[in-house]
């Protein structure tokens, strides 16, 4: 069976897949849920300052090149975006983004990502620090769906993030080295890009900007908010995702 390799988002790690990625093993599947650059549980959170997105993307990328065959690459949020980026490198047999951050060039369609982005640049237009994780808006708006317990567990095992990583994300216009841009056209493999219904970290409008730039199909989850991996409603997510791998594979054949 095809490997599948799942990129998680901001503040997490590859834990964040650990209930996701059942429904892909229990079909066969290898799963790799690699650690970003700094964010595995056993680094010292200094490891993520000065790292940019072109890093991220280029471990991933190394991953993908050293397996046997081209990966299905599966990202979530930020994740998302890298998978998009480490899909110029090296071509996966397919790419599934999940809410994924939006590349260079695709405008936030709502005012709460105008927000976010805005506290973003007052971190300072030179910053290049660690930036801890503000597990308020986690609760309210990345895992709103989520019953309290699990989500207090969850919002316990966020990491630090890379100032930079998320400045050249969510402030793209600021950055004039265009770091996740994913240049024009599609990405050259099957894409399909998944939005939560009541997603405000980035909304369905948002996803479908993003999913129009890459050449990717849009499906919108009906009742479902921004952590599709792991929210009420994540195996509907899964199963969606492994019919599409199917009728991808059977087309191919």
């Amino acid at each position: 069976m095809t490997a599948i390799v799942m990129v998680h988002g901001a503040f997490c790690g590859g834990w964040a897949f650990e209930r996701f990625r059942e429904a892909f093993e229990a079909q066969g599947h290898e799963v790799l849920a690699p650690d970003l650059r700094g964010h595995g549980a056993d680094e010292p959170g200094e490891r993520v300052i000065g790292v940019s997105m072109s890093d991220y993307a280029a471990d991933i990328a190394a991953l993908c090149a050293d397996l046997p065959e081209p990966p299905v690459l599966i990202g979530h949020s930020m994740g998302g975006l890298v998978a998009q980026m480490a899909a110029r490198r090296v071509r996966p047999r397919a790419l599934v983004l999940l809410a994924p951050s939006a590349p260079w060039g695709v405008s936030g369609s709502t005012f709460e990502e105008a927000v976010t982005a805005f506290g973003v640049q007052m971190m300072g237009p030179f910053s290049s620090g660690a930036v801890e994780p503000d597990r308020e808006l986690m609760r309210r708006y990345s895992l709103d769906r989520v019953h309290r317990p699990e989500r207090e567990a969850v919002v316990e095992r966020m990491r630090r993030e890379s100032a930079r990583a998320l400045r050249e994300t969510l402030n793209w216009w600021l950055d004039p080295f265009m770091t996740t841009s994913v240049g024009p056209g599609p990405l050259g493999a099957p894409a399909l890009a998944i939005a939560g219904e009541h997603d405000l970290v980035h909304p369905p409008a948002t996803v479908r900007q993003t999913a129009d730039r890459v050449g990717a199909a849009f499906v919108q989850m009906p009742g479902m908010s921004h952590w599709l991996v792991g929210e009420p409603g994540w195996e509907a997510v899964a199963e969606r995702v492994l019919r599409w791998l199917a009728q991808e594979a059977r087309a191919a054949a």
